[in-house]
């Protein structure tokens, strides 16, 4: 792999922005920031990025995209290997280049969160892992008041291709379902459930809820065990909060209302908000605006949820809605979810790190990426043909190795 030599470039460090700046990628890591030319190999690819915004790769801790492209519509299922490619194409035009693709576990639903199908996807994500153009990892959910899900679970964790566990309860009456309506109205939209149907999931999780805590407690001593980080899902409570810490839990996922957010901050949680929530300006299921928590200061993280392209819009969108600094805007999708789950290699610019690296422009007014490298490879470039208003399309060139081959390219 050729080194790459990014110039003319808006770089977003940790603390600052450098403006018509450079940096050289080697050996799959940042070499330097704004390095001396002597120190630029020869036969290096040279791409100027015209002014564009040079930003760590996204890491996305939450998104359940790879479930729609297994199963686009309610039981219509795709080839796994299939689906595991073409969310992969995905998010590295989305400028993710670590995404936790978002798993479900139960037993009792039908299509992809099957326990079957979704142990069966998960090991497809890792089956791909050799071929894959960026760095995909696996955040399996265990839904409480499944029983016979946990056998599953923590199989699969002991094979080692678990890269991070939440624990959610989406039993009506809390959490995201704070009426039995709205949990109805979920089920028969999204599973193609009748109302009779709904209404028997929902009085059977009632029911399974008998010995929840003592399986997640099982799950979660596990995911210590084996160091794999575990998030709470929807917590609604200050109390829930607390209950979840004690138990092992290293970060809160959609906390419900500011409340919540602030205990699980004051309690060391970082806190993973919606990029769609931010996008739309409300949340799907009547929760906190993930806006008002990030001009609070209780988000942490932003993930994609369930659409990929959300996340590098939402973070440009936090910069301007809740008035913050470039660097701290692109903290809230890259530096915070790295911390959060102990990857010290990666999300921020910084020389040493991998490189993984995502550049901006404005295209049409909306922030959109022009190229993505994953450990230094570039995996993703688009040419806009107009309406580019940062910066024009990024050129490439090819440093000669010597006099003689740069004689012969002319």
């Amino acid at each position: 792999m050729l080194p790459a030599y990014l110039t003319h470039a808006r770089i977003v460090l940790p603390d600052g922005v450098l403006s018509d700046s450079a940096l050289l990628i080697e050996n799959g890591l940042i070499a330097a920031i704004e390095p001396d030319a002597a120190a630029v190999p020869r036969a290096t690819q040279v791409i100027d990025l015209r002014g564009q915004t040079l930003m760590p790769g996204l890491i996305d801790l939450h998104c359940d995209a790879i479930e729609k492209e297994a199963e686009p519509r309610s039981r219509v299922m795709f080839p796994l290997d299939f689906a595991v490619a073409q969310v992969d194409r995905r998010n590295a035009a989305a400028g993710i280049t670590t995404p936790y693709h978002a798993v479900s576990f139960a037993s009792h639903t039908f299509g992809v969160r099957n326990y079957d199908t979704a142990s069966a996807l998960v090991r497809a994500v890792t089956a791909f892992r050799d071929h894959s153009l960026v760095d995909n990892r696996v955040h399996c959910r265990y839904e409480v008041t499944d029983a016979s899900a946990l056998p599953v679970l923590a199989q699969l964790m002991e094979a080692g291709v678990v890269d991070l566990v939440s624990v959610m309860d989406h039993s009506p009456g809390q959490g995201q379902f704070k009426t039995l309506e709205a949990y109805l109205a979920y089920m028969m939209g999204n599973h193609a459930m009748s109302r009779e149907e709904a209404r028997a999931a929902a009085d059977k999780k009632l029911v399974e809820k008998h010995g929840a805590l003592e399986r997640v407690e099982r799950l979660l001593a596990l995911a210590a065990r084996m160091g794999i980080p575990a998030a709470s899902h929807d917590d609604d409570s200050v109390e829930r909060i607390a209950a979840m810490q004690a138990l092992g839990v290293r970060m809160s996922e959609f906390p419900i209302n500011l409340e919540t957010a602030q205990a699980a901050k004051a309690q060391g949680l970082p806190t993973i908000l919606g990029a769609p929530n931010v996008l739309r300006g409300q949340s799907q299921s009547g929760s906190m605006r993930a806006i008002d928590a990030i001009r609070a200061g209780v988000a942490d993280c932003l993930c994609s949820d369930y659409q990929p392209s959300t996340l590098i819009a939402a973070a440009f969108a936090a910069e301007r809605q809740a008035d913050l600094s470039l660097p701290r805007a692109a903290a809230l999708v890259s530096a915070n979810p790295a911390a959060a789950c102990g990857l010290t290699d990666r999300g921020r610019i910084a020389a040493g790190l991998r490189a993984d690296l995502v550049a901006v422009a404005k295209v049409a007014g909306q922030p959109l990426v022009t190229h993505t490298w994953s450990a230094g490879r570039l995996v993703f470039a688009a040419r806009y043909p107009a309406g580019v208003t940062s910066s024009d399309s990024a050129g490439v060139v090819r440093i000669p190795a010597s006099a003689e081959e740069g004689r012969a390219a002319a």
